[in-house]
């Protein structure tokens, strides 16, 4: 039965998002704000473009601060391209599988290429302590 769970049965909907042209500090601040460790990158259409990360955030002040330049830039300098995505009917066991395999926290949940939500190992535990106390 839980083979039948889909990502966008337990995927978190309301996302904060960056554009590609956001300040990377502005971005920062967002990031520190709302407390994540990371947020999708969307063009104006809602495709994914990228993720940036704490990571990215940490590479980019310190290249910012060895190149002694005070401009931040924005997200689209920074931000991690190549992006690992579920479709929103992938079922729950190939989302833990990636999971596992990948060392991945969260993945954004896609559908025709557009964002449309974010999945995470805690939302795959969620999922499986629904189906264990549903029998």
């Amino acid at each position: 039965m839980l083979r039948s769970v889909k990502a966008r049965d337990y995927m978190a909907r309301d996302l904060v998002t960056f554009k590609p042209d956001t300040q990377l500090f502005y971005a920062i601040n967002q990031l520190l704000r709302y407390q994540i460790s990371g947020a999708p990158v969307v063009d104006s259409q809602g495709g994914l473009v990228g993720v940036l990360s704490e990571v990215d955030c940490l590479r980019a002040i310190l290249t910012l601060t060895y190149h002694e330049e005070e401009f931040g830039g924005t997200v689209a300098d920074y931000m991690s391209r190549d992006v690992c995505t579920v479709e929103h009917d992938a079922d729950i066991i190939r989302v833990a599988d990636i999971f596992i395999k990948q060392g991945m926290r969260r993945l954004p949940v896609v559908q025709q290429g557009r964002l449309i939500g974010q999945i995470s190992r805690r939302d795959v535990l969620r999922a499986v302590e629904v189906f264990a106390q549903e029998g």
